[in-house]
């Protein structure tokens, strides 16, 4: 009976520290991205009104607050939105078009092309779906949606276009979102 208490007092120790909670959303502390490992940097809540609509985290190789800085660098990083309601297809798509406006007005025709794809992938998501956005340098950024491969898109401009919606100047879900995201 000792030795399971001590397990669980063990457990109970460890268990916090193994996973970020928001909004009774667990994610876990560090990921895997092509052998490399990325640590959780930072979890919001995108709430509308008083909606929650998603908890993102930002997972990144090193802890890093400064969103310009994590764009500028050419690493593994990733995004995983986990969702609190029903979205439309639709719904997504527009706002990836609104944050590529907002963040990268100046896009190139390509980046601008790469964010129809990006859309067209779009499918209504349920409560409880993830989205799971993964940039890979020399490969490009991985879109999966409950745990299905849509697709890559080549290039780190696509990428840091697609990231700067999170953490860019102008970010869609607002700047207390971005500042939850990098840890702030």
């Amino acid at each position: 009976m000792r030795l399971l208490a001590g397990v669980f007092l063990v457990l109970w120790a460890v268990l916090p520290a193994l996973a970020g909670e928001l909004a009774g959303v667990m994610l876990p502390d560090q990921v895997q991205v092509e052998g490399q490992r990325l640590e959780l940097n930072g979890m919001a809540l995108r709430k509308v009104v008083f909606f929650k609509v998603y908890v993102g985290g930002l997972y990144l190789p090193e802890a890093m607050g400064d969103g310009q800085q994590i764009l500028a660098a050419d690493t593994e990083r990733q995004v995983v939105m986990h969702f609190l309601r029903n979205l439309k297809g639709a719904e997504l798509s527009e706002a990836w078009m609104d944050g590529l406006k907002a963040n990268t007005p100046e896009a190139s025709p390509e980046v601008r092309l790469q964010f129809e794809t990006l859309c067209a992938w779009m499918s209504d998501v349920v409560e409880g779906d993830r989205l799971v956005v993964t940039y890979m340098p020399g490969m490009g950024t991985r879109i999966e949606v409950r745990d299905e491969v849509l697709g890559v898109l080549p290039g780190k401009p696509f990428g840091d276009a697609l990231f700067a919606c999170w953490i860019g100047p102008n970010p869609g879900p607002g700047k207390a979102f971005r500042k939850a995201m990098l840890g702030g």
